[in-house]
């Protein structure tokens, strides 16, 4: 007869995610060691009650937004490797639906977020209750179905028995290197309450294996017959090689064979910014070296990665190229007509490194691709020099309430953008974690950040997400305390999005927040006035008069006097000297901190050979707007169709 144990679903929940484990490599570890709540009615009492009332293990952290919440979740897990989660509780209708956008980030990313949304009544006798939104067609409709578009699993616990399938599946799914993602498992507030008989086995430790999925023969094979008559071959190091932990066997490989690797955002710091055949990130915001060799290259390798617009340009870099693929997705393997293997990156080339043999680049090519590095890093060596005043001409500076002399008036600050990037670089440690997601910084960083340190870059780049950021922090402090964690936000990221600074001054967690304020949503101002648009509520401006907004004066902002407000040591950094001397300030104290870094618009990198395919109007009103739908039309003429 099966053992049982009459508690309720709450209790049944907590007790189950206590005694989970992740069993990879032959290494065991704990999945769940802490969990993230905001309470409301629709938590408090159920789940909320067994995490207040009931022995277990886990550390609970509270939330200051639903969202920042399940951000600094996304960005544990992905720093722990997708080996460990954090669930989130929140109570129904908005506690819910403002985690909806945290799902769609992890799920794009392809990052294990588990989260419980509160839901209206199972019996439905007191509908409708605060907070629900009712639907003529079906009362079975709740705020909660909005998770279904953003999430690789949902389900909704309306008996209590029913936990038990949901939770097994939940953790199928997030465990699972090829599909995981978002999981969203809706919890209504009656059934949180009610007790059942739960066997004692469904509570009992239970150790969860991954699995690294080996390649058959038949698609190595085929791989090394495209390889083998390669000439001009690249490696793309996506995320998947970064979970994988292939870092090292990736740069045995290349080394063997000669071939160059360039980065995405989600694979940088697999492979060490230092390794002579890393030529840095790849794409819409690649540098110049890895673009160059991409645009001519006849053979690609991804390894790990899903083939991003932002990594192909709009598949017009390297259109003409035959693809190999090595992915633990079937989808993302096929994906650009690939010649795939569907397996894990390490085991993969670990295998094709064996049987490759005698393989090897002509010595022109591995010349060139060294003459691209050297380039890069003459031209990285400009940008960290670049000072207004200096000879330095921002871009897109068209109309005279535009001027950078405007910005400097406004903020006092005469600081490019990749000048401050270049002394952040030096003036921390060399393996601090370094989080991002939105605006002009990725594509900075993606060419100039480099990572001697592997798992150093916790980029959000497949939703690209602003609110990521400092949540993101804090989140990947959790997960590597012994490592400095910097926050890289925008002014614009910070306004939408900070509440999470809160908590890390609660649990005397130490992050680092560099805010770059350039005056508005920069990067989506460069789009519009690189398109021939004059420029609409994308600066921070008054309004003057009936004047269209763009018209008035900046929006002057001490965004240190806010992070004071919070507990947070702060700095305002207008120069380089006043940078060097807050970052030295700041390492040196225990406390979390913010530097308001005002930094010049325009000042960000940008070309570097990587085009992207946006929305124009085919109905041009100026000589910009004409020439954009040019190149448009040309670049869509060569690029490839899969």
């Amino acid at each position: 007869m099966t053992e049982t144990k009459r508690i309720s679903t709450g209790e049944a929940l907590i007790t189950f995610l206590d005694n989970q484990y992740v069993s990879f490599d032959g290494v065991e570890t704990k999945l769940v060691e802490y969990v993230y709540a905001l309470f409301g009615h629709g938590c408090v009492l159920g789940s909320g009650e067994a995490l207040s009332m009931t022995r277990h293990g886990l550390t609970v952290l509270q939330g200051k937004n639903e969202q920042g919440m399940a951000h600094a979740a996304t960005a544990y897990a992905k720093q722990k490797n997708r080996r460990a989660i954090i669930p989130c509780f929140s109570s129904i209708g908005p506690g819910a639906a403002n985690m909806v956008t945290a799902a769609g980030t992890a799920t794009a990313n392809n990052i294990p977020l588990l989260l419980f949304p509160g839901d209206t009544f199972a019996t439905r006798q007191p509908d409708p209750v605060l907070q629900q939104v009712e639907h003529e067609g079906s009362q079975s409709i709740t705020t909660n179905d909005a998770f279904r578009a953003v999430v690789k699993y949902f389900d909704r616990v309306s008996r209590p028995e029913m936990l038990m399938s949901a939770l097994l599946n939940a953790i199928r799914v997030l465990l699972d290197p090829a599909q995981t993602g978002a999981v969203a498992i809706a919890m209504p507030q009656d059934v949180q309450g009610e007790v059942y008989d739960f066997p004692l086995k469904f509570l009992s430790k239970r150790v969860h294996r991954i699995k690294r999925l080996v390649p058959s023969q038949e698609e190595l094979d085929d791989a090394v017959k495209i390889i083998k008559k390669a000439k001009r071959p690249l490696i793309i190091v996506g995320g998947g090689a970064r979970y994988s932990e292939a870092g090292k066997v990736i740069e045995k490989f290349a080394a063997k064979c000669g071939i160059p690797i360039a980065e995405t955002q989600a694979g940088k710091s697999a492979v060490s910014s230092d390794y002579r055949l890393n030529l840095g990130g790849v794409g819409v915001t690649g540098n110049a070296a890895a673009n160059a060799i991409a645009a001519t290259a006849d053979v690609i390798i991804g390894i790990g990665t899903k083939f991003s617009d932002f990594t192909t340009a709009s598949k017009s870099l390297f259109s003409r190229a035959k693809v190999v693929t090595v992915n633990t997705g079937n989808r993302d393997a096929s994906k650009l007509d690939a010649v795939k293997i569907v397996a894990d990156a390490k085991i993969t080339v670990e295998m094709l490194e064996k049987i490759i043999r005698a393989y090897r680049v002509g010595e022109a090519y591995e010349a060139e691709t060294a003459a691209a590095k050297a380039d890069w890093e003459k031209e990285y060596a400009r940008l960290a020099s670049l000072e207004f005043g200096a000879g330095y001409v921002p871009e897109n500076v068209e109309r005279a309430e535009d001027t950078i002399d405007e910005f400097i008036k406004s903020s006092g600050s005469a600081l490019t953008q990749t000048r401050a990037l270049d002394i952040i670089r030096k003036g921390i440690a060399e393996n601090a974690v370094a989080v991002g997601a939105s605006g002009s910084l990725p594509g900075c960083m993606q060419r100039m950040w480099e990572t001697r340190a592997r798992d150093s870059y916790n980029m959000e780049y497949g939703y690209s997400c602003m609110g990521y950021e400092i949540a993101g922090a804090f989140g990947s402090k959790l997960a590597e305390p012994d490592r400095e964690v910097y926050a890289f936000v925008g002014d614009g990221s910070y306004l939408m999005l900070h509440s999470e600074m809160v908590t890390a001054v609660q649990e005397g967690v130490k992050i680092g927040i560099l805010l770059f304020d350039n005056g508005g949503f920069g990067c989506i101002n460069n789009l519009q006035m690189g398109q021939g648009i004059t420029p609409l509520a994308t600066e921070f401006r008054f309004r003057d008069g009936d004047k269209p907004i763009r018209y008035g004066a900046y929006v002057p902002i001490d965004f240190a006097m806010s992070a004071r407000a919070y507990g947070f040591d702060a700095y305002t950094a207008k120069n380089s000297e006043e940078l060097e001397t807050a970052l030295k300030a700041a390492r040196a104290s225990d406390k979390p901190f913010l530097i308001d870094i005002k930094v010049l618009p325009k000042s960000m990198t940008s070309g570097y050979g990587g085009w992207w395919n946006v929305g124009c109007t085919e109905n041009p009103r100026n000589e910009k707007q004409k020439a954009a739908l040019a190149e448009k039309k040309a670049k869509l003429a060569k690029a490839g169709k899969y």
